[in-house]
């Protein structure tokens, strides 16, 4: 076959001058040192100057878009929710007992328990007996027991109806497509 466009050099040539590498030494170190081309050009005539800093338009904003995102909630794992309601339900079982404890100090400071026990002692004595004795009954030691049984059967409660809860949403999950939640970026 015959080339009829000519031969060509095994590299394209630039026709707008020689490249970085093949420009003579003289015309590298020329007076003037290199400025590398400006974005904006610069106002009021400086051609070669600094240029002039960027003022907003007028009616910009200048306040910064909050991005958003929808999300949702296909699945919970029922064994980190049953991890994470087991504990929470220990820390409320604790606070329960010392809520317990607190309040029947309180009412006791208060002479609460020596008032009401009188009182029911009096309707509930006869010639015979005292009555019923409520200060024996409600003291410290029976009504921490009585809350910590409370709090122990609690803790076995809400942790499983939290799993079975987990069961449960997962499987409406599937039929409707979960909860939809919408997160945005804090500033």
């Amino acid at each position: 076959m015959t080339e009829t466009r000519g031969s060509k050099p095994p590299y394209e040539t630039n026709d707008n001058g020689p490249l970085p590498g093949e420009r003579p030494a003289a015309a590298q170190q020329g007076t003037q040192p290199y400025h590398p081309p400006q974005a904006y050009a610069a106002q009021g005539g400086e051609a070669g100057g600094a240029a002039a800093a960027r003022k907003p338009r007028t009616g910009a904003k200048t306040t910064p878009r909050t991005r958003k995102a929808r999300l949702r909630v296909a699945k919970a794992d029922p064994w980190s929710v049953m991890k994470v309601s087991f504990l929470l339900s220990i820390a409320l079982g604790i606070c329960t007992v010392v809520a317990a404890a607190v309040l029947w100090m309180v009412m006791d400071a208060m002479g609460v328990f020596s008032t009401v026990g009188g009182t029911i002692s009096e309707a509930t004595g006869s010639n015979e007996s005292n009555g019923f004795d409520l200060q024996s009954f409600l003291s410290l030691p029976r009504v921490l027991i009585f809350t910590s049984v409370i709090a122990v059967i609690d803790v076995v409660l809400a942790t499983a109806l939290a799993t079975l809860g987990a069961f449960i949403y997962n499987l409406s999950a599937g039929f409707v497509g979960g909860v939809e939640l919408t997160l945005a970026e804090d500033e």
